[in-house]
């Protein structure tokens, strides 16, 4: 592989990044926890985007998780809120919102592939992509409320933009789990494929993308992300103003101590 951005890129222990044929396939690689987000999974993410932006070799990007998930969200455990550096909560939600804006800065084509579950803020980072391909396993989950929190990385504006007001109110509010055949219904995904058939019909989507016009599929990118997410920008910084609020707050220490502890939560309001 020529030198190019990606190339520079330095591995990030949780993630896989490989450039082939015009393909950049990026996978979250933490499969024991359904490749919950560590901020140097988050980071390496981020940083992988915007060099695939300012990358001639980079026609499409893949998205994905290894193992049975696509991303269990951003983790609740010590080590991953804060991994090896230390950071602070705020700094991860920051680093989210970067990556959010990178996927959809990003002039190529980002094909999200999810296998399985995508709970919390993976599914903001799954439906910041251009093409969200789904097998008949996977379900979707915006299961913050439970824990104390609200949506973050941009789910209030991707979501609401997919499949209008009071179905966004229902997953935040409810949060149950969106089989895949209700998010096909509800227009969340793109399309839905037999477990068997998976991987195969993703192939076929990217192959179509990378036969296609580039300079076309920018520019159609942009506009219509321009006109259906004009309140991406404003809502990670008010998803940033409310969830820093809110990891700071009892409601949430009760909400992950019953998560851990498998039972229901006592919410105090506090």
């Amino acid at each position: 592989m020529p030198d190019s951005g990606i190339a520079t890129l330095a591995p990030v222990d949780g993630l896989r990044v490989k450039l082939t044929d015009g393909v950049l396939a990026v996978s979250i690689d933490r499969p024991e926890s359904l490749n919950s987000l560590t901020i140097r999974v988050i980071t390496g993410l981020a940083d992988a985007m915007e060099a695939a932006a300012g990358d001639p070799a980079v026609k499409v990007v893949r998205l994905g998780g290894t193992g049975r998930g696509f991303s269990s969200g951003a983790g609740i455990s010590a080590d991953d809120m804060s991994g090896d550096g230390g950071a602070p909560p705020d700094e991860i939600i920051l680093e989210i919102n970067r990556l959010i804006r990178a996927i959809t800065a990003l002039p190529h084509p980002v094909v999200a592939v999810v296998q399985g579950p995508a709970a919390g803020v993976g599914v903001s980072i799954a439906l910041s992509c251009d093409i969200v391909l789904a097998s008949e396993k996977a379900f979707f989950m915006l299961a913050f409320t439970k824990i104390g929190l609200m949506p973050d990385g941009g789910a209030s504006a991707l979501v609401a933009a997919a499949i209008g007001r009071v179905r966004a109110m229902r997953m935040a509010l409810l949060p149950d789990r969106l089989t895949a055949t209700q998010a096909l219904d509800w227009g969340l995904v793109t399309e839905v494929y037999q477990a068997e058939e998976f991987e195969s019909e993703v192939d076929k989507v990217i192959a179509r993308l990378l036969a296609g016009p580039a300079v076309a599929f920018a520019k159609t990118k942009a506009a219509i992300n321009a006109a259906t997410l004009t309140e991406l920008d404003g809502a990670l910084e008010r998803e940033f103003c409310g969830q820093s609020g809110l990891l700071q707050a009892p409601d949430f220490k009760e909400g992950t101590k019953a998560f851990q502890e498998r039972r229901a939560p006592n919410f105090t309001d506090s």
